[in-house]
């Protein structure tokens, strides 16, 4: 059998066959040292996760005539009954599910009435997926039990950001409004919240959450020192499908500068306390609060120390250590119902702050920022924060500072967090998965988004607020909340 490479040949023939063995060989070559020709592999797509939940688990007095909401933190592709499910027992409870326009929020509402004093067990399944194809990790359930009545009691606007009649607002920030109830998300749109200039409407996207706050984002930055009105219709309506008593609507001004950092965290109704705990307030006396406090779902006899007198209505009680009033989980109505909610807040702002991505500081310090001057923007530690000498953030009034930490944080005896440049306590967020320690007579500024427990040593001094999950403890402490 003749070779096809040897005997005579045209010699284009010879050529051509060359070639292409070159060519075969230098491709077998190329194709043993790597992987140059290859197309990269795909980036694992990001699982989407729950934000938010309404009613919230473990939730006790829902009302029968209930709708549930979830929010996600990515937009969804849309899906039905199958996917979110609520169950009683083992019996499926028939109900129509619905996205919001966005796709970052869903509502499950039942087709009658839930039963009274019952447990009921919702479930977003692990065939939800994002609108970029990727799903949950794994199925997300959570419980709550029902009261004894419908609720017919309208949402009303608990605040605004900016306030009315603010005149300094930065031209590069949102617009806010925060509501007393949880809200339906599907009610909150753009024609339902508007912001204008004169007659003219304001471009933008409007969404809802975390916790019951609704954010316009201007397509651009807000023109300058110039009047605007922002309005939310009688259209918007709680989740128990009680429309908001009356129409909103307030004016602001712009100043002429732009604010420097991320955007401020949203506290919703957890921003009117000074300190709002879950599990208890402590106080070795005397210690000093100026504002109000709130513990649920823990009871009014999870504030110690303070010596509580309750008011003749119950809805709150006094203390003389506090400039400001006592609310629990077993006061009086419609106490009960407004922490469930500053709560849900509170949980909604440490989420919103955990989750803001890109930091501008990664690992500043390797956790220890004694001694810096920290600039606006959003930090990153992925180990124990602290403060062992003077620290300093220095800013406008309207710059915003995010101090994220997966450890816990701690402030040396007699050190001080100082705010320099106009910077205001409001605008500086700490959020902190572990545990937070103010040592003895130190000093500590912000906003304390805690996921376990706060302690401030005997004379520590605060100019902030204090939102934990777990309790507090004041060992003859002061906390003095900022103005909003």
């Amino acid at each position: 059998m003749r070779s096809l490479i040897a005997g005579p040949r045209h010699p284009s023939v010879r050529g051509g066959l060359a070639a292409r063995l070159g060519i075969l060989l230098l491709t077998l070559v190329v194709s043993a040292c790597g992987a140059e020709t290859e197309e990269p592999l795909p980036l694992p797509l990001t699982p989407p996760e729950l934000t938010s939940t309404s009613p919230m688990d473990g939730e006790p007095n829902v009302p029968l005539n209930a709708t549930l909401s979830v929010g996600f933190d990515m937009a969804m592709e849309p899906f039905g009954e199958s996917t979110f499910t609520l169950k009683q027992a083992e019996t499926r409870v028939p109900g129509t599910v619905a996205l919001s326009a966005d796709g970052t929020s869903a509502t499950f509402s039942p087709s009658s009435a839930l039963a009274a004093n019952t447990v009921f067990t919702a479930t977003i399944t692990s065939s939800a997926k994002s609108t970029a194809g990727a799903s949950f990790a794994a199925a997300r359930s959570w419980s709550f039990t029902t009261g004894v009545a419908a609720d017919s009691s309208p949402p009303r606007v608990g605040e605004t950001t900016p306030s009315a009649d603010a005149t300094d607002m930065a031209i590069n920030r949102k617009v806010t409004v925060t509501f007393t109830k949880a809200m339906d998300p599907l009610s909150i749109t753009s024609a339902t919240f508007t912001v204008r200039q004169g007659t003219t409407q304001v471009s933008g996207r409007v969404t809802y959450g975390p916790g019951t706050t609704a954010t316009f984002t201007p397509d651009s930055a807000l023109a300058s020192n110039t009047l605007f009105t922002a309005s939310v219709g009688s259209g918007i309506k709680d989740l128990n499908g009680n429309a908001l008593m009356e129409p909103f609507t307030w004016s602001f001004q712009t100043g002429a500068t732009a604010a420097k950092g991320p955007m401020p965290v949203s506290l919703g109704t957890a921003g009117n306390f000074a300190i709002l705990a879950k599990s208890g307030v402590s106080s070795v006396p005397s210690s000093t609060v100026t504002g109000d406090m709130g513990v649920s779902p823990a009871a009014a006899s999870y504030f110690t120390g303070f010596s509580l007198v309750a008011d003749a209505t119950n809805v709150f009680a006094t203390s003389t250590q506090i400039v400001g009033k006592a609310y629990a989980a077993n006061s009086a109505v419609p106490t009960p119902s407004n922490l469930t909610t500053a709560v849900s807040n509170m949980e909604g702002a440490y989420s919103n702050a955990a989750g803001r991505p890109t930091p501008d500081f990664l690992n500043l310090g390797s956790g220890n920022i004694g001694g810096k001057t920290l600039v606006p923007g959003l930090y990153k530690w992925t180990s124990t924060v602290t403060v062992p000498t003077d620290v300093t953030l220095s800013g406008g009034p309207n710059d915003v500072w995010i101090l994220q930490t997966t450890g816990d944080l701690t402030v040396s005896a007699a050190r001080r967090v100082t705010l320099a440049g106009g910077a205001l306590a409001k605008n500086v967020f700490w959020q902190v998965a572990g545990r937070t320690t103010v040592g003895a007579s130190a000093h500590f500024a912000g906003v304390l988004l805690c996921k376990t427990d706060v302690t401030l040593q005997t004379g520590a001094t605060m100019n902030g607020r204090i939102l934990s999950q777990t309790n507090v403890a004041l060992q003859q402490a002061t906390v003095t909340q900022p103005a909003r």
